[in-house]
């Protein structure tokens, strides 16, 4: 019994990893990643954020209309495709 009690426990832990990060915020499944701080060329500093991967479409980037950023909560401004 104790076996068992303690699997659901180790597996309740691995389930919820896989859904929120450190800060209890959504992540998503391979759909973004990580960026780092960094400065430009022009010496503009842009701030550690997530971003979604490329894929040839701006369609469902977080800043794209009719999108909402699941880690800031904030709607897409930018133009889709084809407008």
């Amino acid at each position: 019994m104790k076996k068992v009690l303690l699997s659901l426990i180790v597996f309740g832990f691995a389930v919820s990893a896989g859904f929120a990060d450190a800060k209890g915020t959504k992540v998503s499944s391979g759909r973004d990643h990580s960026v780092s701080g960094h400065v430009t060329k022009n010496g503009t500093y842009v701030a550690p954020h997530r971003a979604t991967n490329p894929n040839g479409t701006k369609n469902d980037n977080y800043s794209t209309k009719s999108n909402i950023n699941p880690y800031t909560g904030k709607a897409g401004t930018k133009k889709r495709d084809g407008e």
